[in-house]
């Protein structure tokens, strides 16, 4: 891996210029804010030992992400058509050019990303800040409403080889078959997955 980048905001990010990433966003009120901080919480208990932190942020990502499935029918703006295909077009549209799209699931109240960073390609908080502007912007429009879309922060993950690939890919088409949603991965219709990938 070559340059990294680190910032700071209520959870840690640390970028790299190149990598697969796997990448979570959500929508603004998806998860009540007393259980969010509960997650916080926990966060900030599992930073105090450093030898099992990754599996506590993989343990505590589960948990988040129960959360956003059990939490579908408060906010699912994300599956009335005209939204989806919105968000569908700002997925692809930096394909080819910052990143080769892995997959991705459009969940209700949810987002799952996974992408291969391109070389050359904008920063990843560059390439997030896109794609959640305009898409809060068309759906916001859609939905006749203003205010604030997405919640700020996105979960982030740097993939770290094949084996974490496999099963990263696996959870994200996944993800409606957990929520209830569907009972085959492929009758949802909002999940892609890229040829190479299959």
């Amino acid at each position: 891996m070559t340059d990294q980048h680190f910032h700071r905001r209520n959870l840690p990010h640390l970028y790299y210029s190149d990598g697969i990433y796997f990448i979570t966003y959500r929508l603004q009120d998806s998860i009540p804010i007393h259980l969010m901080k509960e997650l916080h919480t926990e966060y900030e208990t599992a930073k105090k030992n450093a030898s099992t932190l990754d599996q506590s942020r993989m343990n505590l990502f589960k948990k988040y992400d129960d959360l956003l499935d059990k939490h579908i029918i408060n906010c699912s703006y994300l599956t009335i058509h005209e939204i989806a295909e919105i968000n569908i077009s700002t997925l692809r549209f930096p394909d080819g050019k910052d990143y080769k799209l892995i997959c991705f699931c459009i969940m209700p109240n949810h987002i799952h990303l996974v992408f291969k960073l391109l070389e050359n390609s904008r920063s990843i908080s560059k390439i997030m800040q896109s794609i959640k502007r305009i898409s809060a912007r068309e759906s916001n429009k859609i939905l006749q409403r203003k205010g604030t879309f997405w919640l700020d922060e996105s979960f982030d993950r740097i993939v770290r080889d094949d084996k974490e690939l496999y099963f990263t890919i696996e959870y994200v088409v996944n993800n409606p078959v957990k929520a209830g949603l569907c009972e085959k991965p492929e009758d949802w219709k909002y999940t892609y997955l890229h040829p190479d990938y299959k």
